[in-house]
């Protein structure tokens, strides 16, 4: 089954100052991600604006991804939904257009039992022949996978890994474990991938990758390497620019910056709104230090 490992980056989706997709500068970012030795391309996870995403796009942006990658990395598509035959019909489209792997967010707003999230995912397993990649979010879903379902589903064989954004490294570190030998993690906080990678997660899907992608890399390859005294070293460099992309809301401090350095434009779609005077002020001051503006 696939492995997934590495500096993978949930690039974000630029939008037209109308709100559409700007499909150019998408595969002008891709490029970027993949010239910068970035692993993994995750395109329509929460960075990038899936939510607001309606099915044509979705599927559209995805297809887009994989088009443009054109297997030099691994693509694993967000098709996550909180109706499980939404994030079927998704993921087979997924499938269909050659996404290597699945991200799927656990269910948001339902509120699902530990049972309901392990029925959800083993039916999305059992509908379709991808490696699925799960994801805890509980800040964003209101909901916890709890390590016990998460070993539970690693008894799936196409359940391959899960991306831990829950920020707790004792759940975390009882996963691996558990069930390391069955289950990779993947760091879901940026700020948090060094002391996960040293637990034993195996990388992370970046948020800030998507503008300093070779400083996330090097970081990660550092760690991979067991070069703990490198790795350290990276991520406190880092850990101000990580903290800025969450000022606000993700994707807006990130698409913001994307935009100051020239690569989209800053357009988010409501209900996220452009960034208010007092944090841009902020963002452009840590870009700065980071000599990425």
């Amino acid at each position: 089954m696939a492995h997934f490992s590495g500096s993978m980056v949930a690039i974000i989706t630029p939008f037209r100052e109308d709100g559409t997709f700007d499909e150019e500068r998408y595969r002008e970012l891709i490029e970027f991600q993949i010239e910068k030795g970035t692993d993994v391309i995750v395109p329509c996870g929460t960075t990038g604006e899936s939510a607001t995403l309606d099915f044509e796009e979705h599927d559209y942006v995805i297809k887009t991804c994989i088009d443009q990658v054109n297997k030099r990395v691994p693509v694993i598509a967000g098709t996550g939904a909180n109706n499980t035959a939404e994030a079927i019909h998704l993921s087979q489209n997924a499938r269909k257009n050659g996404a290597d792997g699945l991200l799927l967010v656990c269910p948001y707003y339902n509120k699902p039992s530990q049972e309901g999230i392990y029925r959800h995912y083993r039916k999305i397993a059992e509908e379709v022949a991808l490696p699925q990649v799960l994801y805890n979010v509980p800040g964003r879903t209101g909901v916890n996978i709890s390590a016990e379902t998460t070993c539970r589903l690693a008894e799936l064989d196409n359940v391959v890994a899960i991306k831990e954004a829950s920020g707790d490294l004792t759940q975390i570190s009882e996963i691996i474990a558990r069930a390391g030998d069955k289950i990779d993690v993947i760091s879901g906080d940026d700020f948090l991938t060094f002391p996960m990678m040293a637990c034993g997660a195996v990388g992370v899907i970046s948020v800030t990758a998507n503008i300093a992608p070779d400083r996330v890399k090097r970081m990660v390859a550092a760690a991979a390497e067991g070069d703990y005294a490198t790795a350290r070293k990276l991520h406190l460099q880092l850990l101000e620019l990580h903290k800025a992309m969450f000022i606000e809301s993700n994707p807006v401090p990130v698409k913001t910056s994307a935009s100051l350095m020239g690569k989209c434009g800053d357009t988010v779609r409501l209900p996220l709104a452009p960034m208010a005077p007092a944090n841009l002020e902020k963002l452009q001051a840590v870009l700065k230090k980071y000599e990425l503006i």
